[in-house]
């Protein structure tokens, strides 16, 4: 089964079942980590998914679309690889994706 990396606040890295057709917040979510809120549930309102992609991986996921982009721009911990989670769709050609959970705002 296809899995992704996911590293938590604590710096503790967990792989994680990855089912195509889900975005990487619902597969984080659903792997157990309450630390990632999805406050909207993935309608791009809130900014509460925000992960930090490898630095390997960012050209497969993809950059932010403007309204993602808008919303990570209200994070005090934006880097050049951040992303909300609920944007990106697992496909498998993300098998073996790794996210860093963003620090809380």
């Amino acid at each position: 089964m296809p899995e992704i990396s996911v590293t938590d606040r604590a710096g503790t890295t967990t792989s994680v079942p990855a089912k195509p057709g889900l975005s990487v917040m619902e597969i984080i979510r659903d792997g157990g980590f309450d630390e990632l809120l999805a406050l909207c549930g993935g309608s791009c309102s809130c900014a509460t998914c925000h992960v930090i992609v490898a630095p390997e991986w960012i050209a497969r996921v993809g950059a932010p679309n403007a309204d993602e982009n808008d919303l990570l721009d209200s994070s005090d911990h934006r880097t050049a690889n951040s992303r909300l989670s609920c944007q990106i769709d697992f496909t498998p050609a993300l098998d073996g994706l790794a996210v860093t959970i963003a620090p809380e705002d």
